[in-house]
């Protein structure tokens, strides 16, 4: 993987010493090598983790004169692509790289060629003749790029750190995107909490002349559309398309592995994987822990695979050292707990090699959320007439809290667009308008479009298309590109791929969820690859022991941390401090609301030093054999 920073001057005049400073910031993303050019009043910066071709294809790459690119990503089909340029127009390469792939197929098939792309990838392609700038994210979002316009120009990166000396007034805080925050627990696309930043959206291109305003446009949005057709065949067509991909997410040229969970998603990856690649070594993460550990579990898979697994142990002392190191690297706070464990799966996988393999996208993809039996638990009340609804909401608004059957109503009688907002549901209104000093942000203005743009679809196909535009990207993929760009390694997600997405996205309700477990589909699809305990196993997904770190040491630094953070004029944390005193004392659970804060927390406290990432931790996690 690599790191980008672009500058695009109003006047076609650059300072480049603060930009080489800037994009120092992203050296993490790329350790092999760091290179800046300048032409047309354009600067690029790169930083190389160098995978395909590496000997070559160093970027800044030119191209026929006329293009300049740099790239981050994997293009899947890019061998497909040059064997198509070459066949059909010619094309010379001096490369055997993707880079430059893209900047030919740009220069003879036009912006259009990104609906060609496959793969996750976010670039900058400068075009000299027309003078131009171009920007493309992938379809998923897999890949981070973001964007700020100041009165010299326009500048683009790969994190928003290598942004913020640029931006000016970047203490200031946007009070509606951490109003979602404090919600969702992540911020939603386009968003930042530094309102002068924004994040391209996936799926999404940018172009831009000097001195103009950038154009943003959608070029891929998942559009769900069921489809009846036998199961068996259904069933064939996730098989094919997901294996045709695993198989495609294996090309190297460096050290390849895995990530493996007690799950049914890594367990396929890596079933699949081993196909092509025999001594394939699978990691795993797990706490001391034996409620929240999945080691045992990921063990008996990776036994009954025959791949050689490390797993990593987590302790509360481990999280005090890194959490604040984890949080810099996030760029905004993400306070999905799943990150801990990411983190340190991350760093004990990059001893060992440079590329892995993830489960991420299968459960937006093919219903793997409990959640999403929500509509069928409620449509015996959702279902009723009107009139009949609307009686039972006004006795359930009468119902002492506590009362049993009063959410089931409250649920039951409100409709999806209102009541679903992602796997995430932190601060509800009330409480939050109690917490922000400041007005807080519904969230039905990220959601309401998007369940506009989702009329006529089942329920659990319109809570996955609000989950593949909100939930997946800012939290999901967030987490997975810093932690892994944290310690130099390429995370590919094999989930996300077109044919896969194809497959998925034709799936009727009935293939989705069955009585007895989420995603249905794909569980038949791996029987006979997995162990059949894995096809019939609950998700767990690196749980964390959130609400016992809380009551143990961590509980203790984090009374510490809000005792002394800065951000009473945001919060009320005097509110936040009684969560946390009766969480310690047991017998109530408020470990989401306090951790939530304390990632802000400890966000804030580092914005003003940004540059400087905290000190390591000051003791190897320790990795089981």
């Amino acid at each position: 993987m690599c790191g980008l920073l672009v500058f695009l001057s109003c006047d076609g005049t650059a300072e480049r010493s603060a930009l080489a400073a800037a994009l120092d910031r992203l050296r993490h993303r790329g350790p092999d090598e760091t290179a800046m050019s300048t032409a047309d009043g354009v600067v690029f910066g790169f930083t190389r983790l160098a995978i395909v071709d590496r000997a070559h294809s160093h970027q800044p790459l030119q191209y026929a004169g006329r293009w300049t690119v740099v790239f981050n990503g994997e293009l899947y089909n890019y061998r497909e692509l040059r064997a198509a340029l070459i066949a059909r127009h010619g094309a010379t390469f001096a490369t055997e790289g993707e880079a430059e792939v893209l900047a030919a197929a740009f220069h003879h098939w036009g912006p259009s060629a990104v609906r060609r792309l496959r793969g996750m990838f976010a670039a900058v392609l400068w075009d000299a003749q027309t003078r131009t700038l171009h920007a493309i994210r992938d379809p998923f979002g897999i890949k981070p790029l973001y964007h700020l316009r100041t009165p010299d120009g326009l500048y683009l990166a790969s994190e928003k750190k290598a942004l913020l000396p640029f931006a000016g007034g970047a203490q200031r805080i946007g009070t509606a995107a951490l109003s979602h925050y404090l919600t969702l627990q992540y911020v939603p696309e386009p968003a930042t909490l530094h309102p002068a930043v924004h994040r391209l959206p996936a799926g999404h291109t940018l172009t831009c002349r000097p001195g103009e305003e950038p154009q943003i446009r959608r070029y891929f949005d998942h559009a769900l559309r069921p489809v009846r057709r036998p199961a068996a065949e259904a069933v064939a067509a996730i098989r094919d398309a997901l294996r045709d991909s695993v198989h495609a997410h294996l090309q190297s040229e460096v050290p390849l592995g895995a990530f493996l969970s007690s799950g049914v998603d890594s367990s396929a990856i890596v079933a699949l994987a081993r196909e092509r690649q025999p001594n394939l070594r699978a990691y795993t993460a797990g706490f001391d822990d034996a409620r929240y550990s999945e080691i045992e579990a990921a063990a008996e898979t990776a036994a009954a695979l025959d791949v050689q697994l490390t797993a990593t142990l987590v302790r509360d002392d481990d999280v005090i050292e890194a959490l604040p190191r984890i949080v810099w690297h996030l760029d905004d706070p993400v306070a999905d707990p799943a990150v801990v464990p990411l983190y340190f799966l991350c760093r004990t996988a990059a001893r060992d090699v440079t590329v892995v393999l993830s489960g991420e996208g299968a459960d937006e993809l093919f219903a793997g959320y409990e959640i999403y039996r929500e509509p069928a638990a409620l449509a015996r009340v959702a279902g009723l007439p009107d009139p009949v609804r609307r009686g039972l909401r006004a006795v359930a608004d009468v119902m002492p809290a506590g009362v049993r059957g009063k959410s089931f109503l409250e649920r039951a009688t409100t409709p999806i667009g209102e009541r679903y907002y992602g796997n995430a549901r932190i601060f509800g209104p009330v409480e939050k308008a109690r917490l922000m000093r400041g007005p807080a942000d519904p969230h039905t203005s990220v959601t309401a479009p998007l369940y506009h743009a989702a009329a006529g679809l089942d329920d659990v196909s319109a809570m996955q298309y609000v989950d593949l535009h909100t939930w997946l990207p800012g939290d999901i993929l967030t987490k997975a590109d810093r932690m892994s760009m944290a310690h130099s390694l390429e995370l590919r997600v094999p989930f996300l791929d077109r044919a896969v997405y194809a497959a998925a996205a034709a799936l009727p309700p009935e293939l989705k969820l069955s009585p007895h477990a989420t995603k249905h589909a794909l569980r038949e699809a791996v029987r006979g690859l997995v162990p059949d305990a894995v096809v019939t196993r609950r998700k767990l997904g690196f749980p964390t022991p959130t609400r016992v770190w809380l009551r143990g040491r961590v509980g203790e630094w984090a009374a510490e941390i809000l005792a002394t953070a800065d951000v009473d004029h945001l919060i009320d944390l005097a509110h936040v401090q009684r969560l946390l005193s009766a969480h310690r004392r047991g017998g109530v659970d408020h470990s989401r609301k306090i951790w939530t804060v304390l990632m802000f927390c400890l966000w804030y406290t580092q914005q003003p030093s940004t540059a400087t990432l905290p000190p390591a931790a000051r003791r190897p996690v320790s990795s089981l054999p």
